[in-house]
């Protein structure tokens, strides 16, 4: 071969292995998160190894990564606790031969995001684009699409740096972190980022500083707090680059999306955005989010990312009735009552009388008998000693709970923590073997006679003043149960662009305990979960019915909502309701008739009620006695309630969602009568359950009798008064209304009859703006 082929051939293999090096893909995973809202139990264990449904986070990480396509990891540790990571990571599948990442583990004294991206910048590895996740991702999202959108824009446009992959969600979602509130206003004809800004919940202003030219320069944006960040970036190395320029950056939101944006037009990089509604994405960021993503798995959310997909080697979890998993090996005693949602490692043991429901258990730990496990999670080797509670709360490896404790929902207890017998843990405390800034005798630990730290040889944890959570706020947000009992702020101060209070009002909130550096409980766990459910759905409904979506498409997304956490349709009729009731009184407040509102709303979406009554085929209406409760409670708050009550009650009749039956085993159930408001909403509605009656009686007289009931109109002027006792039927009387029986029979003659009632008193209606 010729010297100039040679050359040729030498050009060619170099062209083909940058190209082999470019379609590579490339991770960096931080397995140190610099923050410190798992406290105390990274005192003793890096986050990144902490189980989650008996599974260390990393591996769901790894999993992502290696479904992604990526081949190339580097594990990016920082100056705490590296010798664990790189023990556990060492021993375990993805560093065998046949591992399809290949894996590498740096080692830095890094203390922020940005610390370490200067350091990768330095080490020279990266060689083309790469992913940035934390080894706390869990997601069954497919990256190629988002990948090569992201590669396209690339090669159109250098300047194309990042595209960070979002999660489309509603905006209380459970996931959704609730320390803060990430806005992201975006171009969406190009996918682009414009700009970023984080809402603190206790900050003063709830406006977001957007740059007037960024609404007079684009044709069309999008404001978006709907969005789950994930933290899964798509980058290029120039953003390496741009962290090492920017020295102070650290925090890879609030410091280097926010600067880059705003300094667009200094360096002419442009952020993009991948934004998911079909797969599952989210970040443990928070024992909030631990609890909501351990539920999740255990729901199969995150299919396959389940534990009967037994990710690690030796574990034989398998799939059973009601959202259970138990592993080969665990001893339950005949008369104990394993509840639905709850996961069993092996060599655990549950004794006689024992209840665990919801609630996640590892390996080689010891329940005694007539133990109460609530919506806990119950790591390694625990023992928790007979007769005692646990609810919501987390207990990590080799505790010990003597015999009849009591732990009550917030509670955090670390490695080895040992509760003496008969002791009551406190919600808001956080106890751990460890000494660290907060001495034993600080402040009382428990809510009972003996302290934890003089039997149980343990300690108080406590942030340091300089605590990495720099959020207004941030050391309440840290706990596992969320609550502000301890802010100083009133319901009414809380405000919301869609006035979601109305969604809240029937669900009281009971505040307890001092939240002293953690969340106490709100509710109970099945309170807190249902609140949280019935705010999403109504608000979800309401926002359809104010964009006027049909009906199927309604109950197709409340059946998603429901199935989502599991609600009983008593939560879904509540929701229903709180929806519907606020849509027809802004209805009513346009000028729209009481009676014109039920009947266009309820002819519209009848199936949307008829889809939450099963009792129809039953003697006892309890659905439609639950509906119609539920209706009452909602609109003794509402102006014109009892007439409304009136008008519903005839067309949910009229398209058969209700029976006679049920309407009457309502009036007569004791729970409609049981305070002078109840009675109030419902006297209306008395001339309908009369006329029932009445129609009853006709029809064992006359079997061909057919008869009707025709409501008031709303409006005055269009309703002919009957008054026997004024011959001037002066259409301006507010005293009286009337509502006109008709009975027409087959002979067609028609009898009338009158029945007079008190009007309801004219009440001015306001438009409350926010």
């Amino acid at each position: 071969m010729s010297r100039k082929g040679q050359k040729a051939g030498a050009a060619s293999a170099a062209k083909k292995g940058e190209d082999e090096r470019e379609d590579s893909l490339q991770a960096v995973v931080l397995a140190d998160t610099f923050e410190s809202r798992f406290a105390p139990f990274t005192l003793d264990r890096p986050r990144c190894l902490l189980p989650l449904a008996n599974t260390p986070m990393i591996e769901y990480t790894f999993e992502f990564l290696a479904n992604a396509g990526v081949e190339h990891v580097f594990l990016y540790c920082g100056e705490h606790n590296q010798e664990q990571i790189e023990a556990y990571v060492g021993s375990s599948k993805w560093m065998q031969s046949s591992s399809p990442l290949k894996l590498d583990i740096l080692r830095s004294k890094s203390r922020s995001v940005g610390d370490a991206m200067r350091d990768l910048d330095q080490r020279h590895v990266i060689t083309g684009d790469f992913l940035v996740v934390s080894a706390d991702v869990v997601s069954n999202f497919p990256l190629e699409a988002a990948l090569a959108k992201h590669r396209a824009r690339r090669l159109a446009d250098k300047n194309a740096i990042m595209t960070m992959v979002l999660r489309e969600a509603g905006r209380t979602h459970r996931t959704k972190p609730r320390d803060l509130s990430p806005v992201f206003v975006l171009d969406p004809s190009k996918d682009r980022c414009l700009h970023y800004e984080e809402m603190l919940p206790m900050q003063s202003s709830r406006y977001a500083a957007i740059d007037p030219e960024l609404l007079s320069s684009h044709a069309e944006i999008d404001i978006r707090s709907d969005l789950i960040d994930c933290y899964i970036d798509i980058c290029t190395p120039d953003v390496l680059a741009l962290w090492t320029d920017s020295f102070d950056y650290e925090a890879p939101r609030k410091h280097f999306l926010f600067g880059v944006l705003k300094d667009h037009e200094l360096n002419g990089k442009t952020i993009h955005t991948h934004i998911i509604d079909d797969h599952y994405a989210a970040r443990v960021r928070s024992l909030q989010a631990y609890d909501a993503v351990s539920r999740d798995i255990v729901s199969r959310w995150a299919y396959p990312l389940c534990p009967d997909s037994n990710l690690l080697p030796l574990q034989s979890y398998r799939y059973g009735k009601g959202n259970t998993y138990k592993e080969d090996g665990v001893m339950l005693a005949r008369s104990c009552v394993i509840g639905k949602n709850t996961v069993i490692g092996k060599r655990s043991s549950i004794g006689a009388g024992s209840q665990v429901s919801k609630s996640i258990v590892g390996r080689g730990c010891q329940i005694g008998k007539n133990v109460v496990i609530e919506g806990a999670y119950i790591w390694d080797d625990v023992v928790i000693s007979d007769g005692s509670e646990v609810r919501q709360a987390i207990i990590a490896n080799e505790a010990v709970i003597g015999v009849d404790c009591s732990v009550a929902p917030g509670a955090l207890i670390s490695y080895g923590v040992q509760i003496p017998k008969g002791t009551k843990v406190a919600g808001t405390s956080r106890l751990t073997k460890q000494p660290n800034r907060k001495s034993d005798t600080d402040g009382q630990l428990l809510a009972g006679a003996q302290s934890v730290a003089d039997e149980g040889h343990s300690h108080e944890y406590e942030e340091s003043e300089h605590s990495d959570d720099e959020l207004a706020g941030g050391s309440v947000m840290s706990g596992l149960v969320y609550n502000m009992s301890n802010l100083a702020v009133s319901d009414s101060s809380i405000s919301t662009l869609n006035s979601e209070d109305d969604f809240v009002a029937a669900a009281p909130r009971t505040r307890t305990g001092s939240g002293a550096g953690s969340f106490t409980t709100m509710t109970s766990d099945d309170g807190a979960r249902e609140q949280e459910f019935h705010h999403d759905a109504a608000s979800s409904i309401y926002e359809a019915l104010q964009r006027g979506e049909a009906s199927d498409i309604v109950q197709l997304e409340l059946q998603g909502l429901r199935m989502g956490v599991n609600a009983d349709y008593h939560q879904v009729r509540r929701a229903v309701i709180a929806a519907f009731m606020k849509h027809i009184q802004q209805m009513m407040e346009s000028g729209t008739r009481a009676d014109e509102a039920v009947t266009r709303v309820l002819n519209k979406y009848r199936v949307v009620f008829d889809k939450t009554v099963f009792d129809k085929e039953q003697s006892a209406k309890v659905d439609q006695v639950d509906m119609l409760l539920s209706l009452q409670r909602d609109l003794q708050s509402r102006p014109r309630g009892d007439a409304v009550l009136l008008f519903l009650a005839k067309e949910l009749y009229q398209l058969d969602v209700l029976e006679e039956d049920g309407l009457n085993q309502w009036w007569q159930d004791p729970r409609s009568s049981a305070d002078a408001e109840s009675r109030r909403v419902k006297a209306q509605t008395s001339q309908f359950i009369d006329w029932l009656a009445a129609a009853d009686e006709e029809d064992d007289d006359d079997d061909d009798d057919m008869t009707h009931f025709v409501f008031p109109d709303d409006d005055d002027d269009d309703v002919d008064d009957v008054d026997d006792d004024d011959d001037d039927d002066d259409d301006d009387d507010d005293d009286e209304d009337i509502i006109k029986v008709m009975t027409t029979t087959t002979a067609t003659t028609i009898a009338t009859t009158t029945v007079m009632i008190n009007m309801l008193q004219k009440i001015p209606y306001q438009q409350h703006h926010q």
